[in-house]
């Protein structure tokens, strides 16, 4: 990654076990594109007056020469849900990407 991966976690108590899943799920995405030039990750806790129970929804923010990426998910209750499906569905986006530049799309 030419830029540093950029971490941000609002209104969740700071854990270096959500760090750690954040930065090994972002380094699984470079074996897909060796090019990616920058990954933002933003993790936050949404307060829903109406909604019982906890949210949270995450964001990647993805860029390859070319392309941009941005994913969100929602879960309720569990962060770590929420960032495997942001990263899953980043690792699909990312595939297509690699397979356009190809020319195989």
């Amino acid at each position: 990654m030419q830029i540093p991966l950029q971490i941000t976690i609002r209104d969740v108590a700071q854990s270096e076990a959500l760090e750690a899943q954040i930065r090994e799920k972002a380094a699984k995405l470079e074996s897909f594109h060796a090019r990616i030039t920058s990954c933002r990750v933003t993790v936050e806790e949404l307060h829903k007056h109406h909604h019982q129970g906890r949210e949270f929804r995450v964001r990647v923010d993805l860029r390859v020469p070319g392309n941009e990426i941005i994913v969100d998910r929602n879960h309720d209750e569990d962060v770590y849900v929420a960032l495997r499906d942001a990263f899953d569905a980043a690792k699909r986006q990312l595939e297509d990407v690699v397979r356009e530049q190809r020319g195989h799309a």
